[in-house]
């Protein structure tokens, strides 16, 4: 469900009156402004984490994040989700099996996610760099169906048209048409989103690809792997630790994905 949809939520984008400036001119106008919000996650009635996003699709958000942070090991673990909008964003209640709570207590984040970084505050290294499951081996992608599939991701993000300020993760099958996108202004959170997507269309996720319009650091690769998708493309460039995590756990990774070309990364040159 879109969160604007639900009573008393907040817009996912504010109009603000603004300023378009040349070097010969200045004229007033109005623009769209992509909100960022504070977004309370709670398991069982104990708060986990607080994380900025946009809030939008957000009960695929709390999948999403609860399946790659490894809170929940199933979908019958995942009992139910509420969406309360609150005075200065909004808490999303998640019910889960007891013991997964208990479990919690022993790695538990409470930390503010700043919307560039899903690692930020994590209060253990142990915890930070967490293994990363292996995923079923994927050949080749061709140049076209990564060019596909891109162009699908860019046409699908109807809220960076208005912005410019969001980042997406779409789903592309084998053919590279795009089937599900999701957007926020965190990059980590577009990808949660989009895993929980995925995982409640019940679409055979191994048998396509990952697109996004960002980066592939570490926790873009772990957070794809997890969900057990064989391929993340990436209009931008892979870190080192991700391209290591990647070759390790078998996933295809491409960056550079633009213009028709792209680069792999992983698996090494030199393997099958």
């Amino acid at each position: 469900m879109n969160i604007d949809d639900l009573p008393g939520a907040g817009p996912t984008c504010v109009p603000m009156d603004v300023q378009r400036v040349q070097a010969d001119s200045v004229e007033a106008a109005q623009d769209h402004v992509a909100e960022e919000t504070p977004i309370a996650l709670v398991y069982n009635g104990q708060p986990f984490a607080v994380m900025l996003g946009t809030p939008l699709d957000l009960e695929d958000f709390a999948l999403g994040f609860s399946w790659t942070e490894g809170i929940i090991a199933s979908l019958e673990e995942f009992h139910g989700v509420e969406v309360e909008a609150e005075e200065t964003g909004f808490s999303v209640y998640v019910s889960v099996p007891h013991e997964r709570v208990e479990a919690l207590a022993a790695r538990r984040r409470s930390l503010t996610g700043r919307t560039g970084c899903g690692l930020c505050g994590r209060q253990m290294l142990e915890d930070a760099l967490r293994p990363v499951p292996p995923v079923p081996r994927s050949g080749p992608v061709p140049a076209d169906v990564v060019a596909r599939a891109h162009a699908g991701l860019a046409a699908g993000q109807t809220l960076n048209a208005l912005t410019g300020a969001v980042h997406a993760a779409g789903w592309a099958d084998r053919s590279g048409e795009i089937a599900l996108v999701r957007e926020d202004v965190g990059r980590h959170n577009a990808l949660d989103k989009l895993i929980g997507a995925l995982l409640r269309s019940g679409l055979p996720r191994a048998d396509g690809l990952v697109v996004v319009t960002s980066r592939a650091s570490y926790e873009m690769v772990q957070k794809t792997a997890s969900a057990g998708i064989g391929t993340m493309s990436a209009v931008s460039a892979p870190t080192a630790l991700a391209v290591r995590t990647a070759r390790a756990a078998g996933l295809r990774l491409l960056g550079f994905s633009r213009g028709g070309r792209h680069t792999v990364y992983a698996p090494a040159p030199d393997s099958p």
